[in-house]
C-alpha cells in the first residue's frame, strides 16, 4: 500500500461500518473500507474520479458507490452518527485558533463608509418594484 494514499484505520472504520447499508443483491461488493478509503482519497485530493489510484479497486466503482450511496442518503446518516459522537468538545468543534484568516479578510477596503447592516434596510424601502 502506498503512504501517500488514504486508508481508514481499523477504529475508524469499526465506528463507520454499522451505518453500511447491508443489502447485498447480486455481485458480491467490493470490501467497503477499501471503496470508502478511496471515495476519501478524491474527496481530499480534489482529483478526478478517473485518476483515482488503482490501490482502491475500479474507479467505476469508486463513482457508483459514491453517487449510489449519496442518493440513499447513506453518507447523510453517516455524518450524522459521527456528529453525534461522544468525543470531547475539542475534537467536534473548530475555533479562532482552528481556521486563519489575513488581517484584511473581512473585504472593506481602506476609507470606505460603512454599510448599515441587513437587519437596519430590512425595514427600508426596496429601490426598484421591478
Amino acid at each position: 500500500m502506498d503512504a501517500d494514499l488514504f486508508w481508514l484505520s481499523d477504529r475508524q472504520f469499526a465506528r463507520i461500518a454499522p451505518h453500511l447499508p447491508t443489502d447485498t443483491r447480486g455481485k458480491p461488493r467490493v470490501d467497503d473500507r477499501r471503496v470508502i478509503s478511496g471515495i476519501i482519497q478524491i474527496m481530499l485530493s480534489g482529483a478526478r474520479w478517473k485518476d483515482a489510484p488503482s490501490a482502491y479497486g475500479p474507479r467505476k466503482t469508486l463513482y457508483n458507490r459514491f453517487q449510489r450511496w449519496a442518493a440513499k442518503g447513506v453518507w447523510a446518516r453517516l455524518f450524522e452518527a459521527l456528529a453525534q459522537s461522544d468525543g470531547p468538545p475539542a475534537e467536534l468543534l473548530i475555533d479562532s485558533s482552528a481556521v486563519k484568516a489575513h488581517r484584511c479578510a473581512s473585504g472593506r477596503k481602506k476609507g470606505s463608509d460603512s454599510r448599515p447592516s441587513a437587519d437596519r434596510v430590512a425595514g427600508a424601502r426596496p429601490r426598484s418594484t421591478r
